[in-house]
């Protein structure tokens, strides 16, 4: 099983974008396109206008969905999840991991309108529909205190 983790967290790293769903105060879902880093615990780091819907949405209401990868072939990973802004040197470790991937983000980082979030895995399904037979995975994560 561990094994099957690290080949879904390097299918994780392969993909730079994910579509993320969370659900707006009237309970109306609403989904973005973002950019994103991946840290070892397959926690999903990116950033946003803090005057954007997801923004609000998910410190509102943190529990959200992405559907990472997908773009080509038949590999796709859904990934359920809770979202936080982390603080002080917590922010500064996953701001270096999102710079990884994204140095531009260094530059954006710089204006007070932009923040970034970390989403922790609640759920993931790693589905590879390019092999035969299909090759489907789930994994649990516990519940982060």
């Amino acid at each position: 099983m561990e094994d099957d983790r690290s080949l879904v967290l390097e299918y994780l790293r392969r993909n730079r974008y994910a579509v993320v769903s969370s659900l707006s105060e009237a309970g109306t879902p609403q989904s973005a396109l973002v950019g994103i880093a991946v840290t070892p615990e397959m926690e999903v780091v990116f950033d946003m206008r803090k005057a954007s819907r997801k923004y609000a949405n998910l410190t509102a209401r943190p529990a959200c969905s992405m559907v990472i990868g997908g773009w080509s072939g038949e590999q796709t990973v859904q990934y359920e999840g809770d979202a936080f802004e982390p603080a002080g040197h917590e922010r500064a470790r996953y701001q270096e991991i999102y710079f990884e991937v994204w140095p531009g983000g260094r530059e954006r980082m710089q204006s007070p309108a932009i923040t970034f979030l970390v989403v922790r895995p609640r759920w993931i399904r790693y589905s590879d529909f390019d092999q035969r037979p299909p090759v489907v995975e789930e994994f649990r994560f516990p519940a982060s205190s």
